[in-house]
């Protein structure tokens, strides 16, 4: 037994040796590019010229909750394009979701689209030869953030960079021809436009037009000309012939999805240009691409800049966050607002819903002090779906859905919705984006829904006089009270627990 030991501990000293020798290729020659700017002309530009005159100096928002209208905006756009189609993600899977919407930017840059898409390269693996191929296309370029000097083994790459290669860029922007914009909480996989049988997320994304969109075109200007970001021909090995897209077209799974996109309601009002968008003040908060680097200032990071426009809630906080983190400072900031008379409620996914425990466990770690200052704790409930209209069966042990949507509401009258968790790694590793909005319309819309979600579908946690936690199920008419973690098992209360101990929110 020891010398297969031996050997794989010589073969793995021999892969880091090898990778702490390579470096990143120079970017001295890497092709400059901007945001077009004369995209008046085109169809999209045509369309929106009299909305926009009726509305000077506002920018026009549509907010999209649903999983299937989020994945027939971008569709739609992209096949509306007609001079530029820029696309910023975290996540791009190759799945039925993803790989068609490759398929859209494919047969944009056919009609002569200039397609430009930068990808966070910590969820590359499994895509490379795709990205490679689409890099091949004279209409196409594809740019790598933080990229991985191996391509072979991601541990040891984290191994020898970790300072760099823990920071991954988070944003998320859909822009076409300069005119059309979409920003939010949304990767793009089957699990965040409810496609195929995973489990769905509740996300949030808006379909921006206006001055905004410029801004959003600016900053991902920034992004695709920093230091971080590498054209993927100088780190992927060149293109094959092979393409995955015939297959996932023909595939039965996905034909039953795009038969259900196609009779969507949302797809008739955006091709009738009838979406009712709110015409308000909206604001792109970002962070310095150079905080990819660890160089970045605290005035250049989003959460200062976040903190400065809204200022302090007067009356009412709500936040929806999948991995809410808040930590020490982060619950101190949340107590002083309830101590103050600020009605807060924080929405977040339960230990049974979450697909990250670890994050879980920064929560529960703050979880009794924010009860015992007056902050509300709801958490989504994990609960098997139905079939749907097709039949088609959840996989086993689904959670139903788990929750993904990063926003804030500030008093009735702000708005944020962006790629910004509330924990540590939003705030001091990822690079994150989102756009803050003055619509009391917008938030007391997104206000209902979540009251409604709570309601259905989240359990109250609720503090005992003897300090102990305790979880309310109203949904039905009635209350059921669970006194551990409900829908999870002593393993997965105890893993959360040990991680409770370990200093690791930094991380998380």
């Amino acid at each position: 037994m020891a010398l297969p030991s031996l050997s794989r501990a010589l073969a793995i000293l021999t892969l880091l040796s090898l990778q702490g020798c390579a470096e990143l290729p120079s970017l001295d020659h890497r092709h400059a590019s901007t945001a077009l700017q004369n995209t008046a002309a085109t169809s999209l530009g045509r369309t929106l010229v009299a909305m926009q005159k009726a509305h000077a100096g506002k920018s026009g928002v549509f907010a999209i909750a649903d999983g299937h209208d989020a994945f027939a905006a971008r569709v739609l756009l992209a096949d509306a394009a007609e001079r530029s189609l820029d696309a910023q993600y975290y996540i791009w899977k190759k799945d039925i979701s993803g790989t068609l919407l490759l398929e859209a930017l494919r047969r944009a840059a056919d009609r002569g689209v200039r397609v430009r898409l930068l990808l966070d390269d910590g969820n590359t693996p499994g895509l490379e030869a795709t990205i490679a191929e689409l890099d091949a296309h004279p209409n196409i370029e594809v740019r790598l953030f933080n990229p991985f000097i191996g391509r072979r083994s991601r541990v040891a790459g984290y191994l020898l960079d970790f300072g760099r290669l823990n920071r991954r860029m988070h944003n998320k922007s859909f822009t076409v021809d300069n005119q059309a914009t979409i920003v939010g909480g949304r990767n793009i996989g089957d699990e965040y436009f409810d496609a195929g049988h995973r489990i769905p997320f509740l996300d949030l994304d808006v379909l921006a037009v206006g001055p905004v969109v410029n801004d959003v075109s600016q900053e991902f200007d920034r992004y695709w000309a920093s230091g971080s970001s590498y054209p993927a021909h100088l780190v992927l090995r060149a293109a094959s012939t092979a393409s995955a897209a015939v297959l996932i077209e023909q595939d039965p799974a996905s034909l039953v999805y795009t038969e259900a996109i196609a009779r969507a309601p949302f797809v008739r009002e955006m091709l009738a240009h009838r979406l009712p968008f709110d015409w308000a003040e909206v604001r792109l908060l970002s962070d310095d691409p150079e905080k990819g680097l660890g160089l970045a200032t605290d005035d250049e990071l989003l959460w200062p800049q976040l903190k400065r426009i809204l200022k302090t809630p007067k009356r009412e906080l709500l936040v929806v966050s999948p991995y809410f983190v808040p930590g020490k400072e982060g619950a101190d900031f949340f107590i002083a607002l309830a101590r103050n008379g600020v009605k807060i409620i924080v929405f977040t996914n339960s230990l049974a819903a979450t697909d990250v425990p670890a994050v879980h466990a920064g929560y529960a770690r703050q979880r009794k002090r924010l009860l015992a200052s007056g902050v509300g704790l709801f958490e989504l409930q994990r609960k098997a779906p139905a079939p749907d209209d097709e039949g088609l069966q959840p996989s086993i042990g689904s959670s139903g859905s788990s929750l993904h949507a990063k926003t804030f509401c500030i008093d009735g009258e702000h708005v944020f919705v962006g790629s910004f968790n509330f924990d540590p790694r939003s705030a001091r590793l990822n690079t994150e984006m989102g756009v803050v909005i003055d619509s009391p319309a917008l938030a007391l819309s997104i206000t209902d829904s979540l009251r409604r979600e709570i309601a259905d579908h989240a359990y109250e946690v609720r503090l005992t006089k003897t300090g102990a936690l305790q979880w309310i199920d109203r949904a039905g008419g009635k209350e059921l009270v669970y006194e551990l973690e409900p829908g999870t098992n002593l393993w997965q209360r105890l893993k959360v627990n040990l991680l409770t101990i370990l200093p690791i929110d930094w991380l998380l």
